[in-house]
């Protein structure tokens, strides 16, 4: 028998995917196995998963903690094919969802105020160390086995395709807007990027009932923000006049960005209370002054420069204090569902291009070049063949 450090036989059920190797990046075909199921388990046939830009970080090893063979993704939607002796919640036919991380310790405060994503113990989908010391593999697969208290019910009525970029890029946007109280009709929430968690942002801001202002390098986004997502308007974030001109007119502002890129013109844009959200890994320090929280006096702040306004009127006019800089990490299991529900009652839907497998290189490739409007979603159930 083949020593359990082989992924094939760690487990007794046998499973198929789509691995890298290395930090190449490249994913091939990868023969590996899930655990049994157990009495509280719920095991899935995938049929869609969405690609996130994680994903990508992690097959490169970006963040320096990737283990190989990694088989990525935690946008999973597929259907109960089994369910353990002692689940409660789901049955076989159901539909469900799988998010970005599959355990938690259960105990710890956070846990226990359904916060299970910031639990220092949480064990993400894909390439993470399990309770019993064997790799977790996501879902460019074809099966998964969860524990049902990590397990989202997919609503009636929303379709599966574009059900699975909500459960990352769907509640990383939801949470803070729901926490930070940037949920209530009429308020002003600004989006900063218009790419997958972006265009996500402005959908449930506007289904919240608020204006959306989208700030952008790409002055050739406007048409897009405006006509076919429904933003109110479009800031380009180097254009120092529109910057002046939005000073102190947003309630709050979630940035999606995971490039470097400098905050102290967004903070600008914000009123008294107003609060910056970072949503975007930027994986490099960013700078974050004093002043622009507190009080700072007229000035627009570029990424390489410092404009002061001549006008003496505009000089004794200082800008409004008491901001804050925050950050957010998608949403526990309870908010998860809540907003996933929220989506389906008011059709908020991420805007998809649907990929076969043997495609998942090539879409790689486009995520890192920003070529694709706004999420990539793998057919799995379709596409995903033994033969491949």
């Amino acid at each position: 028998m083949a020593p359990s450090s082989q992924p094939e036989f760690e487990h007794p059920r046998k499973a198929f995917g789509w691995a890298a190797r290395d930090s190449s990046g490249v994913l091939s075909p990868f023969n590996f196995s899930r655990r049994e199921i157990g009495e509280k388990d719920v095991a899935l046939k995938v049929l869609y998963c969405g690609i996130c830009h994680t994903d990508l970080h992690m097959v490169k090893n970006d963040w320096g903690n990737s283990i190989y063979p990694i088989v990525p993704g935690h946008e999973v939607v597929g259907i109960v094919k089994e369910v353990g002796s002692k689940v409660q919640k789901y049955k076989v036919g159901d539909k469900v969802g799988v998010g970005y991380f599959v355990e938690s310790c259960r105990s710890c405060q956070n846990c226990i105020d359904n916060l299970e994503n910031y639990c220092p113990k949480n064990i993400v989908t894909q390439g993470a160390k399990n309770i019993d010391g064997t790799t977790t593999y996501g879902g460019y697969s074809d099966s998964m086995v969860v524990d049902e208290l990590f397990v989202i019910r997919i609503p009636e009525g929303l379709p599966l395709d574009a059900a699975a970029p909500l459960l990352c890029a769907g509640i990383t946007v939801y949470s803070p807007l729901k926490y930070y109280g940037l949920d209530k009709p009429g308020l002003h929430v600004g989006v900063v990027g218009l790419g997958g968690l972006g265009h996500m942002a402005a959908k449930f801001a506007k289904a919240h009932g608020a204006k959306v202002t989208v700030i952008s390098t790409s002055p050739n986004k406007k048409d897009e923000a405006i006509i076919h997502l429904g933003a109110d308007s479009f800031l380009v974030s180097h254009d120092l006049e529109q910057m002046e001109g939005a000073k102190e007119s947003l309630d709050g502002i979630i940035d999606t960005v995971s490039a470097l890129h400098s905050i102290i013109p967004l903070i600008g844009l914000l009123k008294t209370h107003g609060k910056l959200v970072m949503v975007g890994a930027v994986s490099k320090p960013l700078e974050v002054p004093a002043f622009p929280l507190i009080m700072v006096r007229s000035e627009i702040r570029t990424v390489t420069s410092i404009v002061r306004i001549d006008n003496q009127e505009d000089k004794k006019r200082e800008n409004s204090g008491r901001k804050l800089v925050a950050g957010s990490l998608v949403g526990g299991l309870k908010e998860t569902q809540e907003m996933i529900d929220f989506a389906a009652k008011h059709n908020v839907k991420p805007e998809i291009e649907v990929v076969p497998m043997d495609y998942v290189n090539i879409a790689m490739e486009r995520l890192a070049k920003a070529d694709v409007k706004y999420r990539f979603v793998i057919d799995v159930e379709n596409t995903l063949k033994p033969s491949s």
